[in-house]
């Protein structure tokens, strides 16, 4: 049994939408959306991508 979670990266998510056909204008969509409804799991789901609290804050601004 695991004891601890498996997370994807921030780039291998992005392949996943990519080759699901998911544009940038659509994953821009999706960032808007999330922040909007969610924000706390929107920052929580920018941390378990790994990726760096500057480039996260980022994109929550740019999603309001």
């Amino acid at each position: 049994m695991k004891t601890h979670a498996t997370f994807v990266t921030k780039d291998q998510f992005v392949a996943l939408l990519r080759d699901s056909g998911v544009s940038e204008a659509q994953m821009d969509k999706l960032h808007r959306l999330f922040e909007q409804r969610h924000p706390e799991a929107h920052q929580a789901f920018l941390e378990a991508l790994q990726i760096d609290a500057e480039t996260a804050a980022k994109i929550r601004v740019r999603s309001r």
